[in-house]
């Protein structure tokens, strides 16, 4: 498709449902994508060239001459209701250049004839800023064309002068009233063709206008403009009617999207002064989707502006009351408010044949029969169509009953009569109702997804993850509120909201275009969810997430303990015992943290360590649950010694010498009852001793009482023995007494004293 600059304007390409269609946009237009800055309403100037027919009337032409510029044109004849069996071709002379086009086939209206429109036509085409034409129409098989050819051409947003010579199309009015029977749609009745209306100049009464349907200028002369009155100032939106007639507004169960109004795209209001007609019963069965067949190659700030050169070709040029469409949608998803009367009403449209006043048709700004609608438009029809049947309680995805009002064909073959019943898809393309390639193939491929869009629920639902939890097995725990993060294929505009669901219970709601929510636990196991709501009410839930909140740490019930244990005594490394008790329903682990670092599971209670003599340690412990709550203790010690030398002796005792004796010496005796008195006070107690094969045996008192006898024979030499130990639960003065036995053979004992832990 040609794109070329005119004037001060950018001129693009349109079309309805057929061919293509030219506008031009005005200096003070669109300030960006998808916007449109307001401005009064914009008239394009349209121009008439009757056509000359040949004897037999097979044929008819329009010989090449020049004319005023002019950017669009199409073929009309005088009887809406007739027929062209032929082919209609055109070629024009491009502006500056003088240069002349190849033939360009133009195709007949498909399927969007309106009751009461004065001429029956081609799709318009753009053809560029061309300042001559030449026409040729053959019919096939020597059948006779229609009455009244002409040529129409259009100058964009009235940018040519004004002159004599060849007329502008006029507008009559619509026979779709609300006055036809209710088994017949509106559509079906006949209407007159006017003999004078359809050459009226604009804004004059059709019996003022003159016929030119005759007339057959010679090719040698330039067709030249009429006349033509300026705009007249129009309201800046069309507000839904309310007079006698007018059907109530009913509620709809899917919120309204976002509409441009009429004002939006310059509609000029005194273009099509007649009341909107409404279908008896005031009901909307289905939506028809339609494609408006011009290049895809247009910015959304343009399209207010194809719009005013569609609804220039439906009235002023075919003399329909209005743009043929209920609703148009551009490629950014801007959706437009279409033929007036109220977009909440069901206002009867021109853009299904024999199924105007049980439809509201949309049309998507493009061309899409090898590539479908973009994403934002797809969304935009979806949530236009649905809102319009929540109005009447039809679901987007269901088949309605339409009865038909004239007799017809599908594309597909398919064929009826009038009065019939044809069950259609509740959103269907034009080509379901005609013999149209509407709305093009890679569209019509997408209707099943549209009706989906539409219909809901959301798709592709997921809980991606959830944070805030640790994963133990299947279960997850927390220890606050958690994230839930979920993903959907539905586009945002098309959700009403998300519900996070606790124990299928809603907790929370998130807007329509959220992907994460938090949510506050109470202590105890929970499945959790995310329920999407489409904007019908339909719903669709992720699968369920166990998560069990923890919010109590764990406990030390008693506090860490150290005992002195048995094993080798050095000065840097006196053997003892950390233990602990650590309480949690789910603990996880006890970690220590110092003087050293270890992990132990939840079943571990103890561990041996080792302590310098005459320092104080302290041993810090970390319980976490596998929630992550966790809780700290410590327990601090200092180890000390009594030599041997320090106790209160009875019986012999001799001392001996050696670099491995605690502290370099100890004492022995093998007299019988010979004993050793140390008092300390402290929470553990270790006796100290040196062994070999000849050591025996002596008895150990605590506190007065004897506690047990201690055998320290030993097969190889040992030496800092702590053979025997005692831990209380506190701190306190004790007194430990040990008393030689005397054993046979083997009597000797020889102590290193007493460690203890204070």
């Amino acid at each position: 498709m040609r794109r070329r600059r005119w004037g001060t304007g950018a001129v693009v390409a349109a079309g309805v449902c057929g061919t293509l269609l030219a506008v031009q946009t005005a200096t003070g237009g669109p300030s960006g994508e998808g916007g449109r800055d307001e401005r009064g309403p914009v008239r394009d100037q349209v121009r008439s060239a009757a056509l000359t027919p040949s004897r037999d009337g097979a044929s008819a032409t329009l010989g090449r001459r020049e004319t005023e510029p002019f950017g669009m044109l199409g073929v009309t004849w005088r009887d809406p209701s007739a027929v062209l069996n032929g082919t209609v071709e055109v070629r024009t002379r491009a502006v500056g250049s003088g240069t002349w086009s190849d033939w360009l086939a133009l195709e007949r209206d498909a399927g969007r004839e309106e009751v009461g429109g004065v001429r029956g036509g081609t799709e318009p085409a753009w053809v560029g800023p061309s300042d001559g034409v030449e026409v040729r129409v053959n019919g096939k098989a020597a059948r006779r064309l229609p009455q009244g050819l002409r040529l129409d051409m259009i100058a964009a947003d009235g940018s040519s002068t004004a002159a004599g010579g060849i007329e502008p199309a006029a507008f009559v009015a619509d026979g779709d009233g609300p006055t036809a029977p209710e088994t017949t749609p509106p559509e079906a009745t006949p209407s007159t063709p006017p003999s004078a209306s359809e050459t009226a100049t604009d804004g004059s009464s059709p019996s003022e206008a003159p016929t030119s349907d005759s007339a057959s200028p010679s090719s040698s002369q330039p067709a030249s403009p009429s006349s033509s009155q300026p705009a007249s100032p129009s309201a800046s939106a069309s507000p839904s009617p309310s007079g006698p007639g007018t059907p109530t507004a009913p509620p709809s169960t899917v919120p309204r999207p976002p509409i441009t109004p009429r004002s939006g795209w310059g509609a000029d209001e005194s273009l099509s002064p007649e009341e909107p007609a409404y279908p008896p019963g005031g009901k909307i069965k289905a939506v028809v989707v339609h494609h408006t067949a011009q290049s895809n190659d247009y910015t959304c700030a343009e399209a207010p502006s194809i719009i005013n050169a569609v609804y220039t070709y439906d009235v002023r040029t075919l003399g329909w009351k209005d743009l043929g469409y209920n609703f148009v949608v551009d490629k950014c998803g801007t959706v437009y408010e279409g033929r007036k009367g109220g977009v909440d009403l069901p206002v009867v449209g021109a853009h299904a044949y024999g199924f105007n006043s049980q439809t509201t048709g949309i049309a998507v700004l493009g061309t899409y029969t090898d590539s479908p609608p973009s994403q934002a438009a797809m969304v935009s029809v979806a949530r236009l169509a649905a809102w319009k049947l929540g109005q009447y309680g039809v679901e987007p995805d269901s088949a309605v009953d339409l009865t038909t009002a004239v007799e017809g064909r599908t594309l597909a073959g398919r064929s009826w009569g009038p009065g019939e019943t044809l069950t259609l898809p509740a959103i269907h393309g034009h080509r379901d109702g005609y013999n149209t390639l509407c709305p093009g193939d890679a569209f019509y491929a997408r209707l099943g997804e549209l009706r989906g869009l539409a219909a809901g629920p959301v798709t592709g639902l997921t809980l991606t993850s959830v944070t805030g939890t640790t994963a133990v097995g299947p279960t997850r725990y927390a220890t606050g509120p958690v994230t839930l993060n979920w993903s959907a294929t539905t586009p945002a505009a098309l959700v009403s909201r998300y519900e996070v669901l606790v124990d299928e219970e809603p907790a929370l709601t998130a807007d329509g275009d959220a992907t994460s929510a938090r949510v506050p636990l109470t202590d105890g196991a929970h499945q959790l969810r995310v329920r999407a709501v489409h904007l019908s009410g339909r719903t669709s839930v992720t699968e369920p997430v166990a998560v069990t909140s923890d919010t109590t740490a764990p406990t030390f019930p008693v506090a860490p303990g150290l005992a002195l244990r048995q094993g080798v005594v050095d000065p840097a490394a006196v053997p003892l015992t950390l233990g602990w008790t650590a309480a949690d329903a789910a603990l996880k682990e006890v970690r220590l943290t110092a003087p050293t670092a270890a992990a132990f599971g939840p079943a571990v209670t103890s561990a041996p360590y080792t302590a310098p003599l005459g320092a104080t340690t302290t041993w810090s412990l970390n319980a976490s649950d596998v929630a992550g709550n966790t809780t700290t203790a410590s327990v601090a010690g200092t180890t000390a010694v009594l030599e041997e030398t320090d106790a209160v002796r009875t019986g012999t005792w001799t001392a001996k010498s050696s670099d491995g004796f605690l502290g370099g010496g100890s004492l022995g005796s093998r007299s019988k009852d010979a004993s050793l008195t140390w008092t300390f006070t402290g929470r553990s107690v270790a006796w100290v001793v040196a062994r070999s094969a000849l050591s025996g045996r002596a008895d150990v008192y605590v506190d007065g009482e004897k506690a047990t006898t201690v055998d320290l024979r030993l097969s190889k030499v040992g030496y800092r023995n702590a053979i025997w130990t005692r831990t209380w639960a506190e701190s306190g003065p004790h007194t430990v007494r040990i008393v030689v036995e005397g054993t046979p053979r083997r009597p000797t004992v020889l102590t290193d004293g007493l460690v203890y832990l204070r």
